[in-house]
């Protein structure tokens, strides 16, 4: 079990490493594919509209493959995709590219999640979510760094490079690895679209929309934060990502322990911590020691949320969890877009680089409202009372002249 883990983890450490090592490289993609900063940012949006698109199109028509065949096609698709990424000549045909590495993106971290729960042992299924989500904060701890090392040394073709033989040793591990299992009983496609608009599901996805959305909007400007406010370099910076990567590890693991013990009220514990942690993270940045330990909490806070919700999705669509766990990371890119809107907006107003966290707590407080109602709607409701039938029928037959006891 461990190995068929491993290998689902490195598939999430080279998604992990693609989708922001992006961040890292525009100079260098501008600058070869001729396009100035801001259109290259395209790339990072072209991403994310593959993964919103991808994760349900993708888990809808592998709804009847083995999960084994589903995980080696999307790694598949995704080593392919960045391989094409990385040759592609023109600004044009790598953004299209980008799209194709982004569709596989949702659909493999749904079906990772239903396998690594399938071969968990009883009341460790959320450990074992969280262990192949450890590829994904693992990612922003070493590959996002080294790849950006990389592609300023040898290009940005050659980091993407890397990432399609990352993506190669990830098939040739789940083929080895990862067992034949049977298909959820009873698990069909109209199953999966049901239950994905069912109240709960759909209150579930909205509550990562906006409560996530305020982490994006600090992420998404954390270099110029640190450098504004807290006063690091350029060197520094890259320092504090990957101290958000550690943040992050450190969450998923808190996250999966906490969802096994009490899974609602971790959901309300979750994002009450990360509101907390963003609206501390407004004075925190103001001094570099703070913003430091600021920047891993928000890690640690951060992945804890994303854990808890992912399982509370797929506990409560039990028919559907691929397409519920697809649809999370989909809900995840969009609160990324959210997010980024939003801290742009309180930055373009004059409002500071320690605005977004303020904003951000507040979209995490809604996100706890939300899960807050979502619990109340869900709460279990008292029967109703039925009106006493054997007094009224005693006092029939008293007035008929009977005896009720005979």
């Amino acid at each position: 079990m461990r190995l068929a883990l491993l290998a689902m983890a490195i598939g999430a450490f080279g998604i992990g490493t693609t989708e922001f090592v992006i961040m890292g490289l525009l100079p260098e993609v501008s600058a070869d594919l001729g396009v100035s900063v801001a259109a290259a940012g395209n790339l990072i949006a072209g991403y994310a509209i593959g993964v919103v698109v991808g994760a349900p199109l993708l888990t809808v028509l592998s709804t009847r493959l083995p999960r084994r065949t589903a995980l080696l096609l999307f790694m598949g698709l995704f080593a392919v995709g960045n391989l094409l990424t990385a040759v592609a000549p023109q600004f044009e045909s790598v953004l299209g590219f980008r799209v194709l590495t982004g569709l596989p993106h949702g659909a493999y971290f749904g079906a990772a999640a239903v396998v690594a729960a399938q071969l968990a042992e009883p009341g460790r299924r959320a450990r074992n979510v969280a262990r192949v989500f450890l590829g994904l904060t693992v990612a922003n701890i070493v590959g996002v760094p080294v790849g950006t090392w990389l592609g300023q040394e040898l290009g940005w073709r050659a980091t993407f490079g890397v990432v399609a033989a990352i993506g190669a040793v990830a098939v040739a591990g789940i083929a080895l690895f990862v067992p034949k299992l049977p298909k959820p009983a009873g698990v069909r496609l109209r199953h999966e679209l049901s239950e994905l608009a069912g109240r709960q599901v759909v209150l579930g996805l909205l509550t990562i929309v906006l409560g996530c959305s305020g982490v994006f909007a600090v992420y998404t400007y954390i270099a110029p934060t640190m450098k504004e406010l807290a006063g690091y370099s350029e060197a520094g910076v890259t320092g504090i990502l990957a101290l958000f990567g550690v943040g992050m590890t450190l969450g998923s693991l808190l996250g999966g322990r906490m969802a096994d013990r009490a899974l609602r009220p971790s959901v309300y514990a979750s994002l009450a911590l990360l509101a907390l942690v963003l609206l501390l993270f407004s004075f925190a940045a103001h001094n570099p020691w703070t913003a430091a330990v600021g920047v891993v909490a928000l890690g640690v806070a951060t992945f804890a949320a994303c854990t808890v919700i992912q399982v509370f999705l797929m506990t409560k669509a039990e028919r559907a969890p691929s397409l519920t766990s697809a649809s999370n990371q989909a809900a995840f890119n969009m609160a990324n877009a959210l997010g980024a809107w939003i801290g742009a907006g309180v930055i373009g107003a004059g409002l500071g680089y320690a605005a977004p966290a303020l904003a951000g707590a507040a979209m995490a407080f809604v996100g706890l409202a939300l899960a807050l109602a979502a619990g109340y709607l869900d709460r279990p409701r008292p029967p109703r009372a039925s009106a006493p039938q054997a007094p009224a029928r005693e006092a029939e037959l008293v007035s008929a002249g009977t005896d009720p006891t005979h």
